[in-house]
This record gives structure tokens, C-alpha cells and sequence, in this order.
């Protein structure tokens, strides 16, 4: 009988804990350093990798994804050592997806060709801005024209790029954002990754934010028009969304990330990665040290939590109901061991937020944009 992390597959993500300049809307585990003993970072990742191979032996593995962190600033070689080592370790799915994460510097553009001769054939690139005056008051380092010009490079190198855009941010009217989409989904783009700027506590936005010193964000409203104005031109482009805040053409979704979102079991390993891995029918949520020189030391690298069937339950429909296709809600049941309530769902659908065929549950255009109260209804005991 199949376990149900395999609806989802199993991928490998690895973190890259160091960038050249933490941006000050980054609550990411990032570190700004000036130095790196790259061989140490490669024979220590190399071993995460055959530490996870002997628990997960025969498992056919889907995708990898370096990130960070700007894994992009990573030595070539690394990347090469760990996917030489994942060869060695799982068999591996004919389409393996192995993704990048890249800051469109001229600098990381140069190695894009190592990168790929070491394995690496998707590129995922941060681009945020293509105005140099947004750019630097996201910290960036990169200009519009030199995000493009390394947008290009990695173009003719791997067949898959993805395009990262941030908006709602500082003084963004609805019809700068909207010139600015249409120009990004002119190039061609087969993936488009689109996310709302927050503010997150602890970072140096959080900081000025509660000082009073961010302003011109956008009110709630204009927020949720520039939502629905980037589901209006993405369809515009035959870009749907298929995750609440990724867009792409049919067959070019990131499989690594719809591995997370279809709730299959991935291995996390670098500082501060977490991971869901069931073994022998045990599903545990794992999260490797934060602090990069704690985590090479290699002493208890990680922490381990066992999830009830309740939590993975919980998860899943948290998870899934991200996605477009949504989810089978017999396997909510099979994993919490009772259904989701029926009245609730009907009252949701009555409402124009969800809709319900047979076994699948999928959530509207107008639900997305409330889907944490959506969850909190369905979950609500």
C-alpha cells in the first residue's frame, strides 16, 4: 500500500545560508560574510546528502533546489559534488528538475555555464524590481538593465528560467504595477513567480515599519486590486496561476515547489532547512541549525519533531488548498481519520469561495484572496 507523501513525490532542498548584502525585507536564514571555506561547505552538504540517502534508500528522487541564501555565489564545483553524490544515492526521475536560485548580477551570470555543466537545469532569478529606484529601496544590488542583461545570459544556457517580480511596494500605483507585469510577461516567460511585499517582523523593513519610518505601502484595498489586476494580465498571457502566488505555462510549474504543495516528503539540509520526511510510516518534520558556523561544526546538525496524523492532516490542506487544482479530500479523511465537515464546505461554496465536485475541493478566484479565512473555517473545530 502506498504511503501518502508518495501523492507528492520527494525532492532534496539545499540551503545556501550566504548573500553578498542582506536586503531589508529578507527574513530568510541569510548571512552577509567575508569569507567562505567553500570545501568545507561541499564535503559537509555531501555528507547531509549521504546521511539522508541511508534513510530514504530506494526512493526515486524528483527535484532539487539549491537556495539561500544566494546559492548562485556558491562555488560551481559545490553544486557539481553534491549532484554527483545524489547520482550515487537515489534513483533519479528521467525529468529531475534542479533548480538554481540566482541574483541577476553580472558576476553570477558568468558561472550560469558552470552551474550548468555541473547539473543544475532550471534557474530560479530574483529580479523584484525593473526600476532602479524600487531596486535600491529593496536593498538590491542590481540594476533593471543588469537584472535583464543576466536574465538573458540565463536564458541562452538553460531552458528553464524563472522570473521573480515583488510588488505592492513603496509609492506603487495600481498602473505602474500594472505596466511593469506587462512588460516582465513580454519577455516570453514560461514561469512567473509574483509576491506581494510584507512586512515581517525582525527585518529591517519590520523595524522602520514600527518606528513609523516606512512609508507609501499600499492600503488594503489597493492591495487586493493589484492582486486581481496580476490574475487579469497573467491570463492575459496564458500565464495562469496555479499556486497563489506562481503563474506559468501548462507543463512548466516548478516541480520542486509542487512537491511542498501536494504534500510529498522532502529532505532539507544547510543551515535552517526544513524538511518532512516519513520513515517507516513515521512522518517527521525536520529543521537543520540555524547559525552557519554551528551547523558545519556538524554537532546534532538537526532537530526532529514527529507529526500526528492530525498535524499532516492540517498541513496538507493547508498546503494543497495553495494550489489551483486543489486537493482530494478523501485524503484529508485518510490522514486525520475523520472528514472535514460537510455543512462548513457547503456554507464556503454557498459563498463563492470554494467549489466542490465529487472528491475535489478547489478554491475560487475570490477565495484566494481570503484563504487564511477559508482555513480557519474548514479547521475550526
Amino acid at each position: 500500500m502506498a504511503e501518502d507523501w508518495e501523492a507528492g513525490g520527494f525532492g532534496l532542498y539545499v540551503h545556501w545560508p550566504f548573500c553578498a548584502a542582506k536586503c531589508p525585507y529578507c527574513d530568510f536564514n541569510s548571512h552577509v560574510t567575508n569569507s567562505v571555506d567553500h570545501d568545507a561547505w561541499r564535503t559537509a552538504l555531501v555528507a547531509e546528502v549521504q546521511r539522508i540517502g541511508a534513510l530514504t534508500q530506494g526512493r526515486v528522487l524528483r527535484s532539487v533546489f539549491f537556495g539561500g541564501g544566494t546559492p548562485s555565489l556558491m562555488a560551481p564545483e559545490t553544486a557539481g559534488a553534491i549532484l554527483d553524490e545524489i547520482t550515487k544515492t537515489w534513483p533519479l526521475a528521467n525529468d529531475l528538475e534542479v533548480t538554481l536560485e540566482a541574483n541577476p548580477t553580472s558576476v553570477e551570470a558568468n558561472k550560469f555555464s558552470a552551474f550548468r555543466t555541473a547539473g543544475v537545469n532550471r534557474v530560479s532569478m530574483g529580479i523584484q524590481a525593473l526600476n532602479d529606484d524600487d531596486l535600491r529601496a529593496l536593498g538590491r544590488l542590481h540594476t533593471a538593465s543588469e537584472g535583464l542583461a543576466a536574465f538573458d545570459v540565463a536564458r541562452s544556457v538553460f531552458d528553464r528560467v524563472s522570473f521573480d517580480l515583488m510588488y505592492g511596494r513603496q509609492n506603487q500605483s495600481l498602473s505602474a504595477w500594472e505596466a511593469e507585469l506587462r512588460t516582465a510577461l513580454s519577455y516570453d516567460l514560461d514561469h512567473i513567480s509574483l509576491y506581494q511585499l510584507t512586512v515581517e517582523s525582525g527585518t529591517a523593513f519590520g523595524d522602520r515599519y514600527k518606528r513609523g519610518k516606512l512609508k507609501g505601502l499600499p492600503n488594503d484595498d489597493l492591495s487586493a486590486d493589484m492582486y486581481a489586476l496580476t490574475q487579469d494580465v497573467c491570463s492575459d498571457f496564458q500565464m495562469p496561476r496555479y499556486e497563489v502566488s506562481n503563474h506559468a505555462r501548462d507543463g512548466s510549474e516548478s516541480r520542486h515547489n509542487l512537491i511542498y504543495w501536494r504534500y510529498g516528503d522532502y529532505a532539507g539540509i544547510g543551515p535552517g532547512a526544513h524538511g518532512r520526511l516519513t520513515i517507516e510510516g513515521t512522518r517527521t518534520a525536520t529543521e537543520q541549525r540555524r547559525m552557519p558556523n554551528a551547523w558545519l561544526k556538524g554537532e546534532e546538525r538537526e532537530t526532529t519533531e514527529t507529526l500526528t496524523r492530525t498535524d499532516q492532516a492540517v498541513e496538507f490542506l493547508m498546503m494543497g488548498l495553495r494550489l489551483s487544482e486543489g486537493v482530494d479530500i478523501n485524503r484529508y479523511e485518510n490522514l486525520a481519520g475523520t472528514p472535514l465537515s460537510a455543512s462548513r464546505i457547503g456554507e464556503l461554496v454557498d459563498m463563492g469561495l470554494l467549489a466542490h465536485e465529487k472528491t475535489k475541493l478547489t478554491v475560487t478566484n475570490q477565495g484566494f484572496s481570503l484563504l487564511n479565512g477559508v482555513l480557519r473555517e474548514l479547521l475550526n473545530d
